[in-house]
């Protein structure tokens, strides 16, 4: 074998071992172990982080920080792994900040001169817009790998009532709107929340004696599964516009709840908690004319108090 593609063959077999001496490697390319001891020298010169452990047990192992093998891109791959990467600059805050940096400065750096010059035309011709926010997020890295790990978070959280120290145990996070959000189950209240994340003033893992919840089945596609309490809850009917639909389209929670006719015109139908209904009456009043709220009555008479609050503003 080419000692090229052996050098690629032997960076894929360290990227998938956890752990192995020369001796292994040596029976498994045919070569001999001073070989195979120039290639893993060559390896740890191009970057790959390996570790060597002296002993009757000892070895080679690669760090947590592995280099990827070479993966072939075609250019219209490369050109959309691009993007994705490019359409995140939007966001103050996000969890791999740095390393998408890293990854877009290194696609765009060894591409042909003529794929850049390409590249540089569409960047002025597309675009994901999100809306600029001012709100700080400085914690997605630790909630999303509390979700990761199955650990529970201690946080300092600011509501309407203040702010309250609580354990969560994240689910994962997702950015809606300019703005990121946490599902996560919270020990106090004995549910799943959702917290936006710029409302979290600190996050650490938690020293309590709290033990975490098995929560590996439970993600951002299905996290009502784990609703443990019987909340008392009414059905809501709201009547759309074209527009109307439009804007709903644009909310997360509104995927179970929407539905459009062939005109465009829809409606909100489905079940909510009544503890939500501040917030429907909120987003509702959003809408203008664009909705008409047929049930519940608790949320019209919501939506009368916030126009009476607003008219008395005005006054």
């Amino acid at each position: 074998m080419p000692k090229s593609k052996r050098l690629l063959a032997l960076m894929m077999t360290v990227n998938r071992k956890r752990k192995f001496t020369v001796k292994e490697l040596a029976q498994e390319f045919e070569v001999s172990s001073r070989t195979i001891l120039r290639d893993l020298q060559e390896l740890s010169e191009l970057g790959v982080p390996l570790y060597s452990e002296v002993g009757p047990h000892g070895g080679y192992q690669v760090l947590n920080e592995r280099i990827l093998p070479p993966i072939a891109f075609t250019e219209e791959e490369a050109i959309a792994i691009f993007f994705a990467c490019h359409a995140l600059r939007h966001y103050a805050y996000i969890p791999f900040k740095t390393e998408a940096s890293s990854a877009l400065s290194k696609f765009y750096n060894y591409m042909s001169g003529d794929v850049r010059d390409r590249i540089d035309q569409m960047k002025n011709r597309v675009d994901f817009i999100t809306p600029s926010r001012h709100a700080e997020s400085p914690y997605l890295s630790i909630l999303l790998d509390g979700a990761i790990d199955q650990k529970v978070i201690l946080i300092d959280y600011e509501s309407r009532e203040g702010i309250s120290c609580r354990e969560i145990q994240p689910i994962g996070i997702y950015a809606s709107n300019g703005l990121w959000y946490c599902p996560a189950y919270c020990f106090l209240r004995g549910d799943i929340r959702v917290f936006r994340c710029d409302r979290i003033h600190s996050a650490i893992y938690a020293a309590s004696a709290t033990k975490p919840m098995d929560l590996r089945y439970i993600h951002l596609g299905n996290k009502k599964l784990l609703n443990k309490t019987e909340e008392e809850e009414v059905i809501l009917h709201v009547e759309l516009s074209k527009e109307g639909v439009q804007k709903c389209e644009a909310e997360l929670w509104s995927v179970s709840k929407l539905h459009i006719r062939d005109n465009d015109t829809g409606w909100l139908d489905g079940s909510i908690a009544k503890s939500d209904i501040h917030f429907f009456a909120k987003f509702i009043l959003g809408l203008g004319n664009e909705a008409t709220v047929k049930s519940p009555p608790e949320l019209v008479d919501d939506m009368r108090e916030l126009i009476a609050e607003i008219m008395a503003k005005y006054k």
